[in-house]
């Protein structure tokens, strides 16, 4: 069962200070009081309430002063400020210094328990954001991201290939981040210091997909005007990453297994052969028994790269790891867009975790940048979601996060 909400009130009037804690108990919340702002203050450093409910004018320290107290001391606790006088400046002055209403007496209760509400999910969503920048700590290796079982298997997979040369083949769909994978072996190899190089053979056009993998000599073909490197004298001493390795075309795929088997190649138009020493990892979002039962590949080219298979999991296998990677996700964004987004509400996760992610993690990062521009600061509402994944969200029932005290319609004089 979750601990009750905390509320810690200050107010020198005795009298209306437990009255008004009396209510606040009776709504369920946990109630700790103190009777200047001084005390305030310290209990506030020490307890780390939920939410805190303050009189302006107080001994020893007025609701303003404790304002910036409080942000001094990194206590991000709310603050809702209630006073008898109704002074407009007061009020700019206690928005500006980060309180998130400013009352006057007599206060109508529904909209207190409201304010509350409201103030305590922000403390919850902060805590849970602590949580997650914590996590991510630990549960991540090199680029990738999760705590699901689903990953554990890709996680020990990175461990034993970074501490091994071995050749693999990543298999996956679309988007799931067969590259971010391949990148993450590389950079947690010996091999670390050396250029990682990704080609995807699906998006070359077959008559330079030689000239793009080998290389080529001037003159080799119009428009050679000079020598080029391919992708495996690029990658020399590190990881070259053949993506999308079921559209290699049939012709290529004899030469491709000469040289691997010889670590030598031949750039086009050239007579001398080159060494080069490149780890190669391929990658495919189309299954190894498919590929071997369609023909599109031959099969000692495979059995010559698929010496491990790293199975990646689709997002929808693993939306436990959606606050995780929203976290990691939305760090990278107000870094990258100068935002200051915090994080989600509980309703937009809820939103993510129902909508299917048919383009995996790309799809997903590419919601949340979104999401983020369009949020700018502090957190992500529904709203800031696309159509189709919040129309996908508001097709489940889910019960609300937050539970409102039925309030008495009678004002708080408190």
């Amino acid at each position: 069962m979750p601990r009750p909400t905390s509320i810690l009130l200050i107010d020198d009037d005795e009298a209306m200070r437990e009255a008004l804690a009396l209510r606040l108990e009776s709504w369920g919340y946990a109630v700790e009081t103190a009777g200047d702002g001084a005390e305030g203050a310290a209990r506030a450093e020490r307890t780390r309430p939920d939410v805190v409910i303050s009189d302006v004018i107080l001994p020893e320290m007025s609701g303003l002063e404790l304002l910036e107290r409080l942000r001094e001391r990194d206590v991000h606790s709310p603050v809702i400020l209630i006073t008898a006088h109704g002074i407009v400046s007061w009020a700019v002055q206690a928005m500006k210094r980060g309180a998130i209403d400013f009352l006057t007496k007599p206060v109508d209760p529904g909209h207190l328990a409201t304010l509350i509400e409201d103030a305590a999910e922000q403390s919850r969503l902060r805590r849970q954001r602590s949580s997650l920048e914590s996590a991510l700590e630990s549960d991540r290796v090199g680029g990738l991201v999760g705590r699901s079982p689903a990953m554990a298997g890709v996680f020990e997979a990175v461990d034993l290939l970074s501490r091994n040369e071995m050749s693999a083949i990543l298999v996956g769909e679309s988007g799931v981040g067969k590259e971010v994978v391949a990148r993450t072996i590389h950079e947690l190899s010996r091999r670390r210091e050396k250029p990682f190089v990704a080609v995807n053979t699906a998006a070359i056009p077959e008559a330079l997909i030689e000239s793009e993998l080998f290389g080529h000599e001037r003159g080799a073909f119009t428009g050679a005007v000079g020598a080029r490197a391919g992708c495996f004298e690029q990658a020399d001493g590190g990881t070259l990453l053949l993506d999308e390795l079921g559209e290699m075309p049939p012709a290529l795929q004899p030469r491709l297994l000469r040289v691997l088997d010889d670590g030598r190649l031949r750039r086009l138009g050239g007579s001398r052969e080159i060494p080069f020493d490149a780890r190669v990892i391929a990658a495919t979002n189309r299954g190894i028994d498919d590929l071997l039962e369609s023909g599109t590949l031959r099969d000692d080219l495979l059995f010559r790269l698929n010496v491990f298979t790293v199975a990646i999991p689709p997002l929808r296998d693993r939306i436990e790891d959606l606050p995780l990677l929203a976290q990691h996700f939305i760090g990278t964004f107000n870094e990258k867009h100068g935002t200051e987004v915090e994080g989600m509400r509980e309703a937009t996760l809820e939103r993510l975790q129902a909508y299917d992610w048919p383009g995996n993690v790309r799809e997903f990062r590419n919601v949340l940048e979104r999401a983020a521009i369009l949020c700018r600061e502090g957190w992500i509402e529904p709203s800031h979601l696309p159509p189709r994944v919040a129309d996908e969200g508001r097709r489940h029932e889910f019960p609300s996060p937050i539970s409102v005290p039925a309030a008495s319609r009678s004002t708080v004089d408190g």
